[in-house]
């Protein structure tokens, strides 16, 4: 992940095309999700006449539902193509925690980020952190909301429906409905935490950092600005 400028060409092929469209489809997914997710779990208020002329909520429901449903068959793409494709597809997977080095990376990039640092170091795929966050937040925030969302899904769709035999289950091992419903609700604001702080890092790093970031998830190529030394 990190190197010196003469083992790095200037000009890296790093996200390839469905790693990319992945990114993509899942922000604009997370954006959708977490703004029709915050009207169902706080609902209009009911207005007089009859419900089916005013069937906001349903409409909400509907794209929560559909939206859920692109999220979770993306990223099970996504999981297929941390096998076929390259070393930096597999990266938000897993974590090296018995390796030294990426420790020390770790620790360096929390330094650059608090400014500790005068010169970050370069790196072709995410950096140490980057990678951890990516691991927690978006690895494992997603398994966790696409397995609680299915388990909520599973009401509606009815006991003996394959939603139900495949995630109902969850519902009784969080404790009741309600109890997942409290716990989906918070992994929605986790993410969303860490989108915020996503974006604002990203920024700070394509002006600040010795590589490109922002077009990188673009065309899918990073590039290694000269070393000021």
């Amino acid at each position: 992940m990190h190197s010196s400028m003469e083992t790095i060409p200037q000009r890296v092929y790093v996200y390839e095309a469905p790693v990319r469209l992945w990114h993509w489809v899942m922000a604009i997914c997370i954006v959708i999700l977490s703004i029709t997710g915050f009207f169902i779990a706080n609902p209009l208020h009911s207005v007089e006449s009859e419900a089916r002329n005013h069937y906001i909520m349903g409409y909400i429901r509907f794209i929560h539902f559909s939206t859920g449903y692109i999220f979770a068959v993306a990223f099970l793409g996504r999981l297929y193509w941390a096998f076929v494709g390259n070393h930096h597809a597999r990266q938000i997977f897993y974590l090296p925690l018995l390796s030294i080095h990426w420790w020390r990376e770790v620790f360096f990039e929390i330094r650059w980020y608090l400014f500790l640092e005068k010169i970050p170091r370069k790196c072709v795929g995410h950096n140490p952190l980057a990678q951890t966050a990516m691991f927690f937040f978006i690895t494992l925030g997603s398994i966790f909301m696409i397995l609680t969302g299915f388990a909520l899904y599973s009401e509606g769709s009815g006991v003996g429906s394959w939603q139900d035999k495949l995630f109902g289950w969850i519902i009784p091992f969080l404790g009741q409905s309600q109890d997942v419903h409290t716990w989906h609700n918070v992994g929605m604001w986790l993410i969303l935490t860490f989108a915020i702080i996503h974006i604002y890092l990203t920024f700070r790093e394509d002006i600040m950092s010795r590589q490109t970031i922002i077009s990188t998830m673009v065309n899918g190529y990073r590039l290694f600005k000269d070393d000021k030394e």
